[in-house]
């Protein structure tokens, strides 16, 4: 690892070159991906996926089957039922504390304002597949969506290379959640499929989960035509360490992140010596040797990092501090790992600095809201003057018309009722 003296903004200058989101040759590729599957649907799909993933993929295989799904769960193993179980009652518990609730103001001047809340209809998942499926990631978006109320999800998955099938695990916990649409597609083109629709995949009204760059850059291009829960790049771990924390700790969760394409470290630490000692054991990602704990706050703030784990004395202290983390983890005992897999929190999380504006998945991305309005004549002719003098400023004659429009045919036709 590369060991600097931290100063303010260098943090932000080295993340803005490690986690860079654009890329001209990338983006152009993506929107001809886009464009075809836009315009010849199922067809440029089919392509794309004999392409990409080498296989030469039937139409009617695009949809998985209920005949794919018996036989997933022939080839998982009886222990997995009951472990999902478990981490389905941890995931759903935690959302359903987090839910929005709809509210209503009523005024004693003759108006009525109220907020709904109301899951979004059909959502799109994708499911990053490749030598290592994600099969977390299912239950990580999935049980969120549901527990929103979200009536009608699809999942989009690469096929495996050589067989042109999707691992049963993936399968066989969609199945257990009660997703009945699957699909075997992968890359932009499954982003493009979503977004706009074809003759086997009906299009949805939001795009969530992780992917590579092309997946990334595809969700950035179809936003718009569909919401999407983020941009998302390599994986990442930012570590806040003082002399007390124990470097083997630190070792293996700052390598943990290696075993994902891309994935980047940091630590923030105060004690040069750790510092020494982990610049020997890991080679990749940065450390910064900062004055104190407060210092490492505002580096880690600058830096708006995935996973952000806290290894010192009192790691409770420092939470105040910090105002930008996808997810934050306190003490020895609490790895970002566990987010990954068991603790209940979606690991589907801001990278990339992102976090400094984006939220972690949630319950909450599958919801969107309605404002109601209801005034009453008196309470709206009290607003007259006040409309008159805005569209005149505007000058939006029309809107003030909409409103006159209800008093004319009053005796006292005055703005000033």
């Amino acid at each position: 690892m590369q060991l600097l003296t931290w100063q303010k903004g260098l943090t932000q200058k080295i993340t803005r070159e490690v986690t860079a989101l654009y890329d001209k040759n990338l983006t152009k590729k993506v929107e001809r991906i886009i464009n075809e599957v836009r315009t010849r649907g199922d067809v440029a799909l089919r392509s794309f996926t004999k392409e990409f993933d080498k296989i030469d993929l039937p139409l009617k295989r695009l949809k998985v089957s209920e005949g794919d799904i018996n036989r997933a769960f022939e080839q998982i193993h009886y222990e997995f039922v009951p472990l999902l179980k478990q981490i389905t009652e941890n995931v759903q518990s935690f959302y359903e504390a987090e839910l929005k609730k709809s509210f209503e103001i009523k005024g004693k001047n003759g108006t009525y304002l109220a907020k709904r809340y109301i899951p979004i209809d059909r959502v799109g998942v994708y499911i990053p597949g490749g030598t290592a499926p994600l099969v977390s990631t299912v239950y990580m978006t999935i049980i969120p969506a549901k527990v929103a109320g979200v009536t009608e999800i699809a999942i989009a998955t690469p096929p495996n290379r050589e067989t042109g099938e999707i691992d049963p695990h993936i399968l066989a916990v969609a199945n257990l959640l009660g997703v009945k649409e699957i699909y075997r597609a992968g890359g932009a083109q499954a982003i493009a499929a979503l977004a706009f629709g074809t003759k086997t995949i009906r299009k949805v009204d939001k795009i969530v989960g992780p992917g590579n760059p092309y997946v990334t850059e595809a969700k950035r291009q179809v936003y718009g035509f569909v919401d999407i829960d983020m941009v998302a790049g390599p994986s990442e771990v930012a570590i806040i360490a003082d002399s007390e924390a124990n470097p083997d700790f630190v070792t293996c969760d700052l390598l943990a992140q290696a075993e994902h394409a891309g994935g980047i470290s940091y630590l923030v630490t105060n004690s040069k010596k750790l510092a020494e000692s982990i610049r020997k054991r890991v080679d990749n990602g940065y450390i910064f040797l900062v004055k104190n704990l407060s210092e490492a706050c505002e580096a880690v703030n600058e830096i708006a990092p995935e996973h952000l784990e806290i290894l010192t004395e009192k790691p409770e202290e420092l939470v105040p501090k910090i105002r930008h983390a996808g997810a934050i983890f306190l003490g020895e005992y609490s790895p970002a790992v566990i987010g990954d897999y068991i603790a209940g929190p979606s690991h589907v999380l801001p990278t990339g600095s992102t976090a400094r504006y984006f939220s972690p998945l949630s319950a909450s991305t599958f919801i969107k809201s309605t404002q109601i309005i209801q005034y009453s004549k008196e309470a709206l002719a009290r607003t007259r003057e006040h409309v008159k003098k805005l569209t005149e400023l505007e000058g939006l004659v029309l809107h003030r018309i909409s409103l006159e429009a209800r008093f004319m045919n009053d005796k006292n036709n005055s703005t000033n009722d």
